[in-house]
C-alpha cells in the first residue's frame, strides 16, 4: 500500500488457499500428463498433497494473523457441469466463492482493513468461466472493490474515504472490460525458482534493485521451489519438512534486515507463514517509514 513516504510493506501468503486440497478429487489441469497418469494410484495423490499444501492457516486465520495479500490460482473442474471455479495447486481446493465470502466476512468486521487479491493463474477456463468468476467477485465485495487507479493515488486515506477495502489483480486480458480489475502488470512478482536459500536471497536483492520506482506494486517471493529430484528424494517428507522448516529462519532474517519504501520491499510472500513471526516482522518494517517521516519533519 502506498503512503506519503513510499510503499508500506504488506504480508502475503504463497498459494494462499492451499491449506486444504482434496486428494479425492481429480488432479488439476495445472499438472503434467505424466503426473495425471500416476495419480490414478490413490497413494500418489496422498503424496501430492504433501507437496501441494503450502499453508496451514485458513483464510480467516491468515487474515487474523496479519496477512493482507493473497496469491490465488483458480480452475474449473473438468467434467463438472456449470461454471463453478475452484482454487487449485496440483489438487483442487475449496470453491472460490466460499473463500471470497470468508474474506468478506472479515472485512465486514474490520472496516479499515485492506486486502489485495491476486488472481494470477487460470486453468481450464473459457470466457464464460471468467464472466462467472468476475460476477461472483462483484456480488461478494460490491462497493468494497477499488477501481483501477494510478498506484501512487491509492493511499490508505484514499481508500478509507471511499470505504473501499479490496483490490483485485487479474492476469487475463478480460481485465480491460472491468474497471474493478487491476492488470497483472501492476503486480510484478519475480520468481527465483530455486531450492537454494542463498540463491533465493541473492535473487531477492537483485530484483529489489531492479524494481520500478513508480507505477506498480512489487512482490518479493521469499519462497523455495522444489525440483522433481527434490520431491523424488524426499517423497514422504513433503514441502514443509524438506525445504521450509530449516530455511524459513534465514529468510526471516533477510526480511528483518529490509526497509520499505520506493526502492525497498513492498509485498513479501512466504510458505507456512505461521511457523515464524513472519507477518509481525513484515508489519514492523513500516515503523521505519514512520521514523523517516518524523525525522524529515
Amino acid at each position: 500500500m502506498y503512503c506519503s513516504k513510499g510503499f508500506l510493506s504488506k504480508t502475503r501468503s504463497h498459494d494462499s488457499f492451499s491449506y486444504w486440497v482434496d486428494d479425492k478429487s481429480p488432479v488439476g489441469p495445472d499438472q503434467a500428463t505424466a503426473i495425471k497418469r500416476l495419480a490414478k494410484i490413490s497413494l500418489v495423490k496422498k503424496l501430492m498433497k504433501k507437496w501441494s499444501v503450502t499453508q496451514n492457516l485458513t483464510f480467516k486465520e491468515q487474515l487474523e494473523s496479519g496477512i493482507r495479500y493473497f496469491d490465488l490460482r483458480v480452475s474449473s473442474k473438468p467434467g463438472e457441469a456449470g461454471q463453478e471455479i475452484y482454487f487449485i495447486h496440483g489438487l483442487f481446493g475449496i470453491r472460490v466463492s466460499d473463500g471470497l465470502m470468508e474474506i468478506n466476512t472479515f472485512l465486514t468486521h474490520h472496516p479499515t482493513e485492506v486486502v489485495f487479491l491476486d488472481f494470477n493463474h487460470f486453468y481450464a477456463m473459457d470466457k464464460n468461466h471468467h464472466v462467472y468468476l468476475i460476477g461472483r467477485i462483484k456480488e461478494v465485495f460490491g462497493s468494497r472493490l477499488c477501481t483501477k487507479e494510478c498506484v501512487e493515488n491509492v493511499t490508505l486515506n484514499y481508500l478509507w474515504e471511499k470505504k473501499q477495502q479490496v483490490l483485485i489483480f487479474y492476469h487475463h486480458p478480460i481485465y480491460e472490460e472491468n474497471p474493478i480489475l487491476w492488470p497483472g502488470n501492476k503486480m510484478p512478482a519475480p520468481w527465483a525458482n530455486t531450492t537454494s536459500v542463498h540463491k533465493l536471497l541473492q535473487f531477492l536483492e537483485t530484483t529489489l534493485g531492479e524494481r520500478a520506482k513508480h507505477g506498480t506494486f512489487h512482490v518479493s517471493q521469499a519462497i523455495l521451489t522444489p525440483r522433481v529430484k527434490t520431491i523424488a528424494r524426499h517423497l514422504i517428507r513433503g514441502l514443509k519438512n524438506t525445504l521450509v522448516h530449516r530455511n524459513l529462519p534465514l529468510i526471516l532474517n533477510w526480511v528483518k534486515s529490509q526497509k520499505p519504501g520506493i526502492m525497498g520491499v513492498n509485498i513479501i510472500t512466504s510458505d507456512f507463514v505461521e511457523l515464524v513471526d513472519f507477518a509481525a516482522s513484515v508489519i514492523a518494517l513500516n515503523d521505519l517509514l514512520l521514523e523517516e517521516g518524523k525525522s524529515s519533519t
